[in-house]
This record gives structure tokens, C-alpha cells and sequence, in this order.
């Protein structure tokens, strides 16, 4: 546990603090600037009932029939041992796997106690390291420190160890057509497995072996082809989903300095006080957070109300260049503020695009 514990602690209220899980954790890659996010994720506030209790409650998670859907894909493709996988990774991807051997670690005995499937997954890890036995674990359970606490993280299906590497294996319901599938859907599948890398690299380092050397970067999405249900794999490299959830997670453990920052006496209880001390932490909201963040239609509200530029878009922002008010920079497009010297080259560029659009406004006319 870090310095900052009690901070977190009291920040977080009476309330536990939050589980993560690989969703979660990989929605903190998403935009790694919200000084609020990171606060309420070291913490591990509940930002969804917080969202709900201000009134912008956000409506995460899939259907049933999807839930339903993966899960019975994920069935067929695990059956008999994940015999229809392992055909898949040898006729597809021309891997030559000689000798399998499956273990299943949802349960160890009638235990399907956290600690005790952790401790049984680390001993075939380390089994495997030292042995080369075990090819397919399916259900492992791994681990991974957040902001000093531990969240337990279950890969979909299997650590797959291949030529003394292990690989990580996700089955995702969503398609492939004609070799394509749908980009936003694979990134989100990539930062997931970048989780699960992460936290098997971190359990090969606690046993003493080259983390980036047993654990593959590369890892295999299965997911149904075309319009059937017959499985295909693809190899992804996830290298750059994983340089920047490591770094996220660096920020989330030098939380120390925006801590010290805030006032002592706020707290994120679901009081009359809440919403004053959610506003006290600095957001960064842009659009894109409306599919990972639980608290986007808050700040979302509170940036169109302020007239932030991170309201149109993070590509907007960026552009602007340090001009956090669309209200300043209108300003500086017209002429009638005279920037500071950091933002010369950025009101220059405004006021050339307001001139563009006067002119081809006047044409038209």
C-alpha cells in the first residue's frame, strides 16, 4: 500500500473500495490526462453509483443476448479440451503444437476461492517455467496491483504456452467479415489482452524469469468468421496498448501530488456534498469518454456549461494548444485578445482560419 492510502481511503468515504477487473483497468488507458479519473480510480471509488447519485447515471455493459452469445461461442470453442482452438492454431496459423496438455483452473477442488485459484495458477506457471509442462490453462487466474490494491484478472479463455512463451488467447463474439472486424472492437479486445499480459509478465517476474522474454506480446484473438459460428484466429500485436497502460498505471501509483492538492475535508460519499467535491478535481473530458468512463455525462455537462474545448473532440483540443475555453479561443480568432507568448503561434493559426472562413463565406455569397 502506498503513502497515499489514508488520503484514498478518506477520499473514498465508508464505502469498500471498488474491484477491478481487465474492462476497467484498460478504460484507464483511455484518457490517461483526467487528474479526476485517475483520483477515483486510485481510490477505487464506485464512479457509476457516484454518476447515478448526481444524476447522470450511464447505462455500461452488454445485453443479455450478447452476454449469452459470447458465452456460447466461448463454449464450443473450450469444448473437449479446446480441441476446436487447437486445430484452429495449427491449420490456421500453421503452429506446430506437438503435445498438449489442458488444465482447467476455474476451480481447484470444490475451491473456487480467489487466493487459493491465484496460488494454483502461480504453481503451474512456475511448473511450466521450469518444466516446460502445460500448454493450455484455461481460467487462469492472475493478479495485478492497482494504486496498491490487488485486482484478480481471469483471461476469457487460456495462457497458451507455445516454444517456452506463453500467449494469451482472448474469444471475442463479434465478427470477422471478408477478414475484417470492426476497428473499435478489436482496440478495445487489444487493451483488454494488454491487461492480461501485463499481470502474466508481472507473475513470471515474481518467479525469476525475463518477463518480456516468456511472455508473448503477441497474442491470439478467436472470433466467429463471416456469418457462422466457425471460429478464426488472428495474431495481434498489442505492444503499444501495453506501453501505455503501464504508464497509466505509473500515474495512478504517483497520485500523491493531485491528492495533496485538494482540500482535506472532501469526500466522495453520496452526500449533499458530493457533487462539490467531484467538481473539485480537475477532469479532462472529451467525447471519446462516453464508451469507457462511467462519469462522462457529468463532465460532459459540466464542459459544454464552462464552454471547454475538450467538448468538441480531443483532436480539437490538441489543435488549440493549451486553450481550454472556446469562449478564448473565438477570442484570439477575432483579434480582440492579444495572446500570451505560448499561445502566439496557436492565435495565428486561428485567425488564419477565421480569414479562410470569411472569405469562402463571402464567395458563396
Amino acid at each position: 500500500m502506498s503513502m497515499t492510502a489514508p488520503d484514498l481511503d478518506r477520499l473514498r468515504g465508508v464505502a469498500a473500495p471498488r474491484n477491478h477487473d481487465a474492462r476497467t483497468i484498460s478504460a484507464l488507458t483511455a484518457n490517461p490526462g483526467c487528474a479526476r479519473r485517475g483520483v477515483m480510480d486510485a481510490a477505487g471509488v464506485d464512479k457509476d453509483a457516484v454518476a447515478r447519485h448526481l444524476g447522470f447515471g450511464v447505462p455500461f455493459g452488454q445485453s443479455q443476448f450478447a452476454i449469452t452469445r459470447g458465452n456460447t461461442f466461448e463454449a464450443q470453442v473450450k469444448a473437449d479440451g479446446c480441441a476446436e482452438l487447437l486445430t484452429l492454431l495449427r491449420d490456421r496459423l500453421g503452429l506446430e503444437v506437438p503435445e498438449v496438455a489442458y488444465d482447467d483452473l476455474g476451480a481447484v477442488g470444490d475451491n473456487e476461492g480467489r487466493e487459493v485459484r491465484h496460488a494454483r495458477t502461480r504453481k503451474l506457471v512456475q511448473r511450466a517455467l521450469e518444466t516446460g509442462e502445460g500448454t493450455l490453462f484455461d481460467h487462469p487466474l492472475l493478479r495485478l496491483d492497482i494504486a496498491g490494491r490487488p485486482a484478480y484478472l481471469e483471461p476469457d479463455v487460456i495462457a497458451f504456452q507455445l516454444g517456452g512463451r506463453f500467449h494469451i488467447v482472448e474469444v471475442k463474439s463479434f465478427a470477422v467479415i471478408d477478414g475484417q472486424a470492426e476497428a473499435d472492437q478489436v482496440a478495445a479486445a487489444a487493451r483488454q489482452s494488454a491487461v492480461y499480459v501485463l499481470a502474466l509478465r508481472r507473475l513470471v517476474a515474481e518467479l525469476g524469469h525475463d518477463p518480456v522474454e516468456k511472455v508473448a506480446h503477441e497474442v491470439f484473438l478467436v472470433c466467429p468468421e463471416n456469418f457462422s459460428n466457425r471460429p478464426t484466429a488472428t495474431p495481434v500485436d498489442i505492444r503499444p496498448q501495453l506501453a501505455v497502460l503501464e504508464r497509466q498505471l505509473a500515474r495512478l501509483t504517483r497520485v500523491d501530488t493531485i491528492v495533496a492538492q485538494l482540500p482535506e475535508e472532501i469526500t466522495f460519499d453520496l452526500g449533499e456534498a458530493l457533487e462539490e467535491a467531484v467538481r473539485t478535481v480537475e477532469a479532462r473530458y472529451a467525447p471519446e469518454c462516453m464508451s469507457s468512463c462511467e462519469m462522462a455525462f457529468f463532465c460532459r455537462a459540466e464542459a459544454r456549461a464552462c464552454g471547454a474545448t475538450g467538448a468538441l473532440g480531443r483532436s480539437v483540443r490538441d489543435d488549440l494548444g493549451g486553450v481550454d475555453s472556446v469562449e478564448t479561443a473565438l477570442a484570439l480568432a477575432e483579434g480582440v485578445l492579444e495572446p500570451s507568448e505560448d499561445l502566439a503561434e496557436t492565435a495565428g493559426q486561428l485567425r488564419l482560419a477565421a480569414r479562410l472562413r470569411r472569405e469562402a463565406l463571402a464567395g458563396v455569397a
